[in-house]
């Protein structure tokens, strides 16, 4: 049984990314895999890197039950909405605060490389823009993908990492809308 944490990072909890999620949840349970959540939402934790390295800051209940799920899952879901270019920035504090030396990777002694502390799990991206997604990587180089797939997941040792692009949610409709859920449901389907 494939074990799957989605992970929420959008604010709101009445967005379209909370469908989305519950559409990838159906699909995943109906194909037998045992699924866990985060919405990071719902955590209370200060998402400020208050002393960036330099000092360690003890991680929240919240944090510290959010990282055993991380580290449960052999698959992560990664949904949330592209603001600026970027992810929200309850997310990015998320993964500030979460993806530390010693627990997502480490620094070898005397050296420029460190270990991926996260190898052997994958990951999918699912990402709701305000253009389309080509539009996004060529004019725009995709920064938050590249953030969170080169820069986080694939630096901590987490490969392949898939990545959806949904949009443009701004001018879309009801049955647009319902066109992406169903896709979602499929990727839940498939375990992808």
């Amino acid at each position: 049984m494939k074990k799957i944490t989605i992970i929420n990072g959008h604010p709101n909890k009445e967005s379209f990314n909370f469908g989305v999620a519950e559409a990838y949840k159906k699909g995943a349970i109906e194909s037998g895999a045992e699924i866990k959540e985060i919405i990071i939402a719902d955590l209370n934790f200060n998402p400020n890197l208050q002393f960036g390295y330099q000092k360690r800051m003890e991680l929240e209940p919240d944090l510290l039950n959010a990282w055993e799920i991380i580290l449960w899952a052999d698959h992560l879901v990664w949904i949330h909405p592209v603001w600026w270019g970027g992810m929200p920035a309850l997310m990015k504090g998320f993964i500030d605060r979460l993806f530390l030396p010693g627990f997502a990777y480490k620094y070898r002694e005397n050296s420029l490389w460190w270990d991926k502390l996260l190898k052997g799990k994958t990951a999918h991206i699912i990402t709701t823009i305000d253009q389309p997604g080509w539009y996004y990587r060529l004019i725009y180089g995709r920064p938050s993908v590249n953030q969170l797939k080169k820069s986080t997941l694939e630096f901590c040792g987490i490969k392949p990492v898939k990545v959806t692009y949904l949009g443009i949610v701004r001018t879309s409709n009801e049955e647009q809308r319902k066109i992406w859920l169903k896709k979602v449901k499929s990727l839940g389907q498939r375990l992808k």
